[in-house]
This record gives structure tokens, sequence and C-alpha cells, in this order.
């Protein structure tokens, strides 16, 4: 038997591999072969902390006082307030100016916000109606326009759940404008204008048209979906990027050409409304829990950016959840990851296929 005929032909769901990040200019090593074994998830329901809808000790409800003397408003919707322990303040003293380049500093401006969604404790987003999350993106935006008229940058983003560093259960976000581009958007900033200069079309356009070409059969011999698709609708694709490294990580791209969230219609805040519900509730069937994660926006910059030319931008969403084959299993980033680079064992389509496998409805309303 020659080489030819005993020479396995590659398959990216069983043989190890790497994958490139074109937004970063980074690479993850995939390993499929270490997730031979089947795995359904976990079948039992983990045990949930009971959050009352009002907790008269908690700082973010409606009417309570928080550490700093400052008491709430009765809020009915979204209620956004000037953090009080931020981690940047509007002004600070000159930086002074270094010529060494191994010691360089720069000043560093800004403010930090904190935007409850709902007046109870006890609602997350996939539990809240499409008019009340409506409302959450439409804050957002507002918060995202006054704060870019002043700063450069400005980063929504939520931390959800305790194993995400977040010990308030209220459902909530923060907003941080800053004076400077931070690196993952400098970075981001970078390889998107580097794209476009070459190939005339913005990175994100060109690889939203492939992953919706790249179909692949369903249950029903019939029926085929992209691939790494998780959920859509008219004006938002949630998928896990080829290049994932979180195992359930998601990018929310929009169907058209958009810059940055305020860009959006009132028609596609409430689309990507309605796409956030669906992305947070899968999330939450994937193992019948409260499903922690980091996620956020990105956009073209903002403040002097504005009269820029922004066209390599394409506004999109990232979530990057950390568990790995349960509610209780999470995925570590140390040893190789730290030392070298992000490694993964599932791969984005098999994540993919088990997020789409999720039901729409959540598993706290079904009947």
């Amino acid at each position: 038997m020659d080489q030819a005929t005993t020479q396995q032909v590659f398959q990216p769901d069983e043989h190890q591999h790497i994958r490139y990040n074109p937004l970063k200019a980074e690479w993850v090593l995939v390993s499929p072969h270490r997730c031979k074994r089947p795995w359904s998830g976990q079948v039992e329901k983990p045990a949930e902390e009971e959050v009352p809808p009002h907790d008269p000790n908690n700082p973010l409800c409606p009417g309570n006082t928080r550490p700093n003397g400052k008491v709430n408003p009765n809020y009915e919707s979204t209620y956004v307030f000037t953090n009080d322990f931020p981690a940047l303040l509007e002004e600070a003293p000159p930086v002074p100016k270094s010529d060494n380049p191994l010691f360089q500093c720069a000043p560093a401006l800004g403010t930090c916000r904190v935007m409850c969604f709902h007046p109870r404790s006890d609602i997350t987003l996939p539990l809240m109606t499409l008019d009340e999350v409506t409302k959450v993106v439409e804050r957002w935006i507002a918060e995202s326009i006054e704060l870019g008229l002043k700063y450069r940058w400005v980063q929504v983003f939520e931390n959800k759940g305790a194993i995400m560093g977040c010990s308030n259960p209220h459902p909530h976000c923060q907003i941080w404008a800053s004076s400077f581009l931070p690196n993952e958007p400098r970075v981001k900033d970078h390889y998107q204008r580097q794209y476009l200069a070459k190939h005339g079309r913005p990175l994100l356009r060109d690889y939203l048209d492939q992953e919706l070409q790249k179909k692949v059969p369903q249950l029903a011999a019939s029926v085929t979906a992209p691939e790494r698709l998780v959920c859509e609708n008219a004006s938002f694709v949630a998928l896990v990027p080829y290049w994932a490294v979180w195992p359930f990580e998601l990018l929310v791209l929009p169907r058209r050409h958009v810059l940055r969230m305020a860009d959006l219609t009132a028609d596609e805040q409430r689309l990507l409304a309605d796409i956030v519900r669906q992305v947070t509730t899968r999330y939450d069937n994937l193992f019948r829990c409260n499903f922690p994660y980091s996620m956020g926006w990105h956009g073209a910059p903002t403040g002097e950016a504005m009269s820029e030319d922004c066209q390599h931008w394409v506004f999109h969403g990232i979530y990057l959840p950390p568990l790995l084959r349960s509610a209780a299993v999470k995925k570590f980033m140390v040893g190789y990851e730290m030392l070298a680079q992000a490694q993964r064992d599932l791969t984005p389509e098999q994540a993919a296929q088990r997020l789409r496998d999720c039901s729409p409805v959540h598993y706290k309303l079904e009947q």
C-alpha cells in the first residue's frame, strides 16, 4: 500500500489545526480530537441562586442608597448614573512626557457609567419583553452619542454572573468612555483599515457574506443552514466566528454596512433587541442556567474620528462566555493560553450546532 492510500484526509472536526483571526492578526489552536467521546451536555438542572425582585440592600435597586450616599430614583425602565468608583476620571494632572522608549506614559481621561436594564433584580435580558430590551438598546445609543461627542472611544459592556466577576445580580451593564483608543479597538481599527485598502470592501462585510454561503445539512436532509450560524433576523446575524477562542463565543453582525450603533434605524434597533434576546435565551437554555458571559459592542471610533473616514469599520457585538461542558465547568485561559496562544477543543462548528439546536423559548417560560 503506497503512502497516498494510507495518508489521512484532513477533517476540521477531527484533526488539530490553527485558525487565523483577521480582525486581530492572531491564531487559535483547535484540538477537536480531545472531544472524541460523545457529550450531550449536563442533564440535571443546577441549583440557582434565588434573587428577590427588590433587595433593600442592593445599591442598584430603585429607591436604594448607594455607598456614596446618593439615592437612586424609583426608576421604571433603564437608569444610568456615573460609577461611584470609576476607573476613569474627567480631570487629572498633566502626564509628564518621556523620550525613553521603555518607559512611556500618556494622558487617560474619561468617565464610567453604570446602566441598569430593569427595576427588578430577578429579571435578565432574555426574560425581559422585546419592548423592554428595545429601551435598553435605545439607551445604549443615547449614551454613546452623548459621550461620543467628547471621547474617542465609548465602550458598552456587560459582565454577567459571579464567574465573570459580577457580584451584583441586578441586570446592568457599564459604559466607559475614554480619550484614548483602547488596545482591542486599536488593533481592530488597524486590520480593518488594512483589509479595506487591499480588497476594497470592509473585512466584516466580506466575512458575513461568505459565512452565509457556507451551508451544511441539518436534521432534515432538505434543510441546510450556514455551518456557524446560531440565530438571525431581518437585520442581524449571530454566529460562532471561525476564529472563536471561547467555547461558545458569538459574533453579532448587521446585514447592512453600519459603522456605529448610533447609525441603526428605529426598526434595526428593535431587531438588535430581538437578536440580543435570541442569543441570551439560547445561552440560558444550553445548560438550563443563568448563563454567564462578558459582552460588548464595537463600532467606529467617536470624538474627533467622527469627521474621519471610517468606512473600514463594521459595527458588531461580541459575546465571550466562559462555560465549557456544563453550568459548573469553566474554560480556563491558563498555561499555554497565557504563555503561547489561545487553544480550544470544541470546534466553532460544533458549538454553533449546539446553540442552534437550543430552543428559542426560554426554559423558565416553557409550558
